[in-house]
Formats: C-alpha cells, structure tokens, sequence
C-alpha cells in the first residue's frame, strides 16, 4: 500500500513536471535565467528603462502584464530603442517574463 502510494505522488507529479515553462531560446529543466533580444532601433542612446513582468505558477495559475506598451509606461518612456527580454524559471514550477523596454 506504501508503495502505491508513493507511486501515485510521483506520478502526479511527473503530470505536473513541466507546467511552468517561458519561452526561451535554451530552455533548461533545473534553473533557467536567459536574456535575449526581441527588438532594436538603437539610433539613439537610451536614458530610461522600464520593465514589465508576467509570472506562472505550475502552469495553473499566471498574472502579470508583460506587454512592451507596460514596459514603457513603467519606465516613461515615449520614445523605444531597444526591447529586451529576460526568462526565469526554477524547477519548472515557478517561471517568469519579462520585457525590458530601454529609450526616452
């Protein structure tokens, strides 16, 4: 009985393994901390930045606004030279992205 009840928790488990994922060029099971390029004017050198975040919890439950127009408010920017990227995700359970706007 003790073993059919371990097996059973693994097996839920593995159901679950994976849920939580970002899009990222190198996805990785353990830790994941990618930065990337989405997007580049880059005619102007930039003064302000802002950041906008979406978060993921086992793939059941996901909030945040992680929109360029988001990124830019959070940093006042009107004026877009770069869009950037960065992914987080631990264990496949808990996986964040976000967007990092950089202009003036």
């Amino acid at each position: 009985m003790r073993t059919l009840c371990l097996l059973a928790i693994v097996g839920t488990l593995l159901g679950l393994y994976g849920c939580a994922t970002v899009a990222t060029p190198l996805p990785a099971y353990l830790y994941n901390n990618v930065k990337g390029p989405i997007d580049a004017d880059g005619s102007f050198e930039p003064t302000k930045t802002g950041e906008a975040c979406a978060t993921s919890i086992l793939g059941l439950v996901a909030t945040g606004d992680a929109s360029i127009a988001a990124a830019k408010a959070a940093g006042g920017i009107k004026e877009v030279s770069t869009v950037d990227y960065n992914t987080t995700s631990v264990l496949l359970i808990y996986a964040q992205f976000c967007t990092i706007v950089k202009g003036r």
